[in-house]
């Protein structure tokens, strides 16, 4: 998924810097940050008992289905209910079988259709680009399916968020949009002009079923007590759930009162004391004095509205901290089509043992 600080190429160099700093599979890791859930899921693969935490539902979701999940799914009871509605193949899985039956159901014109595609929104003085009208419709369609499913008890708990989890995976692949949701293209990009297919994940069956929480981390600091506390915050002052709120929307499928030009939805309970430089060093003190951890990794970067020198100052009162960096290419959407924008920046690895 295109996310911001997004760690998929940095997993095996955290990975690297633990391991030199005598972290072992087997221990207890925190993610205080899930955002898509990458690195948790990485390190339980690795053995370690994860658990992970994020205010947004729909990073929630993507926990339930990589970090407190640890076999493919069975659909036991949904298999008998859709049996002879499918088209038989051969060497499917269950959970490939009702990807199937899901993509092959008719759309309809609900919540995403009538507020996030052109067609739904031609009344409105900007019309909202963010899918082709027919992909807002088979997104509402999959979404009420899924939702009813569970209604009908046709689904577990960890069914339930594998194929919700798969659609906000899928979503990104129709998505008109840069790379975040806070904005769509005026023209439509190829890939939104192809019809939405659910693509199947790629679940973690290795390691121990970890915990999943939709939390504002904060809450937990005093609470979960872990072997290594790993925080991937927000660099800037740009709030997540903005930038996500179609994510967010699809997860909850709440139908919010939106507003503005993007539709976005009330996120107020949703805002990082990270993405203010008044309040995002004293929320690292908090963490880092009052969290009950042997070593803290923070991901950060070299344009973070945190300096260095202050991030250092605050973690090495409570213990002794180090700082690797290594070459990380920006994020496309954070250019903002300055070609004399910097396209490559300093990630950077902040390792504090606890005294």
């Amino acid at each position: 998924m295109r996310f911001i600080g997004n760690k998929t190429k940095l997993l095996s160099y955290i990975d690297d810097i633990l391991s030199k700093n005598n972290a072992l599979p087997g221990e207890r890791f925190f993610d205080f940050f899930a955002g898509t859930a990458s690195v948790g899921k990485y390190f339980k693969e690795k053995g370690y008992t994860v658990t992970s935490s994020d205010i947004l539902y729909f990073s929630y979701v993507l926990q339930q289905a990589y970090i407190h999940n640890s076999k493919e799914p069975s659909f036991d009871k949904l298999g008998k209910f859709i049996s002879n509605k499918l088209a038989p193949r051969l060497m499917s899985t269950p959970y490939e079988e009702v990807l199937d039956y899901l993509n092959s159901i008719q759309g309809t014109e609900g919540y995403i259709y009538k507020n996030f595609t052109e067609e739904g929104t031609k009344t409105t003085p900007t019309p909202r680009k963010f899918f082709k009208g027919d992909n807002g419709k088979k997104i509402d369609a999959i979404r009420q399916t899924i939702e009813g499913w569970k209604k009908k008890g046709l689904l577990s708990k960890n069914e339930y968020f594998i194929l919700l989890a798969t659609l906000i995976e899928s979503v990104p692949f129709y998505a008109n949009i840069s790379g975040v949701y806070g904005a769509f293209l005026k023209s439509y990009d190829p890939r939104a002009k192809k019809d939405l297919r659910l693509r199947p994940l790629s679940l973690s069956t290795k390691g121990p079923v970890g915990s999943a929480f939709n939390r504002n981390s904060m809450e937990l600091v005093n609470s979960i007590e872990t072997d290594t506390l790993y925080l991937d915050p927000p660099y800037n002052a740009r709030q997540y759930a903005p930038n996500y709120h179609l994510l967010e929307t699809i997860a909850e499928y709440d139908d919010p009162e939106i507003k503005g030009v993007a539709g976005i939805r009330p996120y107020n309970n949703q805002k990082s004391e990270f993405c203010n430089p008044a309040t995002a060093l004293e929320a690292l003190g908090k963490i880092a004095g009052g969290a009950k951890y042997k070593v803290l990794v923070l991901s950060y970067n070299s344009e973070g509205i945190m300096p260095q020198k202050k991030i250092l100052e605050v973690l090495s009162k409570h213990g002794n901290a180090k700082i690797y960096e290594v070459d990380y290419r920006r994020f496309k959407s954070n250019s903002n089509g300055n070609a004399e924008h910097k396209t490559h920046i300093k990630e950077q690895l902040y390792v504090l043992k606890r005294a």
